[in-house]
């Protein structure tokens, strides 16, 4: 969106040259929209970009005036007052419906921080509070930079901590979110997930069969299920155990492999998207690869990325048949990277020896759909293969995996070796 914009300036003219990145929030009919301002001052006259399109103006004073013009040839205009947190003041846009009328709507910015190192630094964040919603409108809980790694941790769907004590509401109460400096809409975020370490003994599942699972014979004898089950998990050893199960399952001890079911950057603007939701920006994915060591790529729909995480699990089968996993808490080290510029359709994930998209649609059949156009995007953006070579390619050494049955959507994952892609 291009726009003319007259802003005042806090107390402080800017000096020559100075380069300051802002964060604009527009409300428009009590929506709220976000872009990114780059501005530079190179004595009074203007440069710059916001939301990824140039500007140019001057400045007199404290007071700045410049122009930016959408693809559409659209002018828009912004008047703003010095305030304590920042700017704010009123934008006259284009009417959405009446290209002769104009609209005036409210805004307010805030001056984004600068880096005070160029080193990567290592970001200890300890959780307050957490959300329930997957928005743009939440207030960032730290800023990083592409590079940093934060070591944090998660509560469980139910809203439980490492100590047993409710911290938030059940339904997958997310960690976050965290501001990426630099990342706008277009760009792809990349979430390395260094450490998912257990911190507590115990997990929650269900004894159940998920609806999307059962036959009708099957449906009719399942319906007794839907009984709580508690796994004793013992971290030294890697296992965990039922507890008070049945004779057949006395002894039974599977190891654990810790994962996150949620894993999302904001959506674009709109209503927020519950946590248990998911779509184009990850969200309550569900999909047992997103575990240490293997890194996680999300589609930037918003300045910052904002970054959420959460609903651990210390296992789960392939779609999460049982309604819930292993469900615990957990400790999370990751690295965020950003790569400029390049837009990906939905997420990926990448292990030391496999890719993998991820579809998430209201029925299987698109899932696969979602998935499969994902895996060719790709392959060719990243491998140079033609649509030719990538039908060759998946016909011949495809796999495909059930990610996620148990929410309101579901997840299919393709998988491809990367022993059989050319190397980029």
């Amino acid at each position: 969106m291009k726009k003319t914009l007259l802003l005042s300036l806090l107390s402080i003219a800017l000096p020559l040259q100075a380069a300051e990145s802002w964060l604009l929030k527009l409300e428009r009919w009590g929506n709220p929209s976000y872009m990114t301002l780059h501005l530079q001052d190179e004595q009074g006259k203007l440069s710059g970009t916001l939301d990824g399109d140039s500007l140019s103006g001057t400045r007199q004073g404290k007071t700045l005036a410049f122009t930016v013009t959408d693809k559409a040839g659209r002018r828009y205009s912004y008047q703003a007052r010095a305030a304590a947190a920042g700017l704010e003041g009123s934008a006259d846009f284009p009417d959405t419906n009446d290209a002769q009328a104009r609209a005036r709507h409210s805004f307010t910015a805030r001056r984004l921080p600068e880096r005070m190192s160029s080193a990567p630094q290592l970001h200890e964040f300890r959780p307050k509070d957490y959300s329930n919603e997957f928005s743009a409108t939440r207030p960032p809980v730290l800023t990083i930079w592409p590079g940093d790694s934060v070591h944090t941790s998660t509560i469980d769907s139910g809203g439980v901590d490492e100590h047993g004590v409710t911290r938030a509401l059940f339904g997958n109460p997310q960690t976050g979110p965290f501001f990426v400096m630099g990342a706008e809409a277009g760009d792809t975020l990349v979430v390395q997930l260094r450490r998912l370490r257990l911190n507590r003994d115990y997990a929650d599942s269900l004894d159940s069969i998920v609806g999307r699972a059962q036959s009708t014979g099957l449906a009719a004898r399942a319906a007794a299920l839907g009984k709580p089950v508690r796994w004793k998990l013992d971290r030294e050893k890697g296992l965990a155990s039922p507890e008070g199960g049945s004779p057949a399952l006395r002894g039974l001890a599977v190891p654990v492999r810790p994962m996150l079911g949620g894993l999302a950057v904001a959506p674009p603007d709109g209503p927020p998207f519950s946590t248990g939701d998911t779509g184009r920006f990850g969200g309550n994915m569900d999909f047992n690869e997103v575990v240490e060591g293997n890194t996680v790529y999300l589609p930037v729909q918003q300045p910052g990325a904002l970054l959420y995480l959460g609903d651990a699990h210390a296992l789960q089968g392939d779609g999460e048949t049982s309604q819930y996993a292993l469900e615990t808490s957990m400790d999370v080290e990751f690295t965020v990277q950003l790569i400029k510029g390049k837009a990906i359709g939905m997420p990926r994930v990448e292990s030391p020896t496999q890719i993998m998209t991820l579809g998430q649609a209201g029925s299987l059949d698109d899932a696969l759909r979602i998935a499969t156009a994902g895996m060719t995007q790709w392959l060719q953006q990243d491998y140079g293969l033609s649509l030719q070579d990538s039908a060759i390619l998946l016909g011949s050494a495809v796999q495909y995996s059930v990610a996620n049955l148990a929410g309101r959507s579901v997840g299919v994952a393709a998988k491809l070796n990367k022993s059989l892609l050319p190397r980029r």
